[in-house]
This record gives structure tokens, C-alpha cells and sequence, in this order.
């Protein structure tokens, strides 16, 4: 099975800038081990099983608790699939097949 994940969650109860608290979350998703891609907008990350991906989900949620955060939006897309290997890459090659380089 892979199982790739977008991810985007910050705090709505600060004003400003989210990027500290975002900073937090990431530091969770690169210690986890998992392959992620972090872009301006979401963060992707790439599992082999869905209970993974939504442990890692409640992890990030706790440190925004515990950052005292009291109001949180997330939102996550999953794309689930029986086989494959490294989609958060080869996803982007297979359109490159097509078209050439896309910018990155």
C-alpha cells in the first residue's frame, strides 16, 4: 500500500505570521522518518499504511496543544493506493514524461 497525504495545519488563534508554529509541526513530520515535501501552501508525506499518516496527524495536533493553541484548522487530502513506491516523487516524473521539466 502507499499513501500519500497533503497536510496543512496552524493555529487560528494567533494573529500574524503561523510559521513558528508551522516550523513545530514539520520538525515532527521530518523526525518521523517518513518522506515529506513541504511547499508553500501544505506539506505532502508519503506512508505505507494510512494509520500512519493519521497518528502523525494527531501528533502534530498535540504539540499545537501544547504550544497552547486553542483553536487549529486542518485540512488533509489522502490519496490511497494498493501498490507503488515513492509516488510523492514519481507522480511528478509521470507528468514530466508528458511535458518536460515543470517548475519546481
Amino acid at each position: 500500500m502507499s499513501v500519500l497525504m497533503q497536510l496543512s495545519m496552524f493555529p487560528t488563534n494567533t494573529a500574524g505570521s503561523k510559521s513558528k508554529e508551522v516550523s513545530e509541526i514539520l520538525k515532527i513530520i521530518r523526525d518521523s522518518g517518513l518522506k515529506y515535501q513541504l511547499t508553500s501552501m501544505n506539506t505532502i508525506v508519503e506512508a505505507k499504511t494510512l494509520k500512519e499518516l493519521l497518528d502523525l496527524v494527531n501528533l502534530c495536533y498535540l504539540k499545537l496543544e501544547e504550544l497552547g493553541c486553542n483553536r487549529v484548522y486542518a485540512s488533509m487530502n489522502f490519496d490511497i493506493r494498493s501498490s507503488g513506491e515513492d509516488r510523492i516523487n514519481s507522480k511528478i516524473k509521470s507528468v514530466e514524461n508528458h511535458i518536460g521539466d515543470v517548475s519546481k
